[in-house]
């Protein structure tokens, strides 16, 4: 396999944070004066950016008139609470560090806002990620390509040499538009028949298993 670049999905890939995004859209909620969510809503609702999150979350999503203010107190209880319980899955750091003695290059493509991923990125991943990008008002969220191919940019690697790992159907759609090879992770927040279902070629229940299928 002549892969030269690893692009991966964030939430429910390298990082568990389930808890404290639930947290956060709780903290958003109630101050609102609206029913929380459970952390099992929670896990069918990320996946597609910070406004569609609370759509799912909030009654009547964005025809709600405090549909803003909660995504405000949101993002603001998020940005300064997003490391309280989050971290790296088992596995991924030794992953990480593995993939860059080989030589590959590495990239983060998410659907967390942009400032996010930028803080989290060298927190928890220091120099195993080459580049980080999130959304934002720039370019256009996952599924569309614009992301992925950004990264590639960055990276200055073809498509045809890139993987894109992910846990949702989200990551396994943005890898069909991008034109990469995908591999899903079944330890994120979908279940691993719906990551077969959407096109993946593989689907690993360990980081480790992802070091033997670059050496095949």
């Amino acid at each position: 396999m002549d892969i030269k670049a690893l692009i991966f999905d964030l939430d429910g890939t390298l990082l568990n944070t389930l808890e404290d995004l639930t947290d956060s859209m709780n903290y958003a909620l109630s101050s609102f004066g609206y029913e929380e969510i459970s952390i099992q809503q929670a896990r069918s609702y990320v996946g597609n950016g910070a406004e569609r999150y609370l759509e799912l979350s909030l009654i009547n999503g964005r025809e709600n008139p405090d549909f803003q203010k909660c995504l405000d107190t949101f993002k603001t209880h998020y940005q300064a609470n997003m490391e309280n319980k989050t971290k790296p899955y088992d596995g991924i750091l030794d992953l990480l560090n593995k993939v860059k003695v080989k030589g590959y290059q590495t990239a983060i493509v998410s659907n967390k806002f942009d400032d996010a991923v930028k803080q989290i990125s060298p927190k928890y991943f220091n120099s195993y990620i080459d580049v980080a990008i999130g959304e934002s008002e720039k370019i256009k969220k996952k599924p569309a390509p614009d992301s992925v191919y950004m990264a590639l940019e960055k990276l200055g690697c073809d498509k045809s040499q890139a993987l894109y790992i992910g846990d949702s159907d989200v990551d396994a759609k943005t890898a069909s538009n991008s034109g990469l090879k995908f591999i899903g992770v079944s330890w994120g927040f979908r279940d691993k028949s719906i990551l077969y279902d959407l096109g993946a070629q593989t689907v690993i229940d360990h980081p480790s298993q992802l070091i033997k299928i670059l050496e095949k």
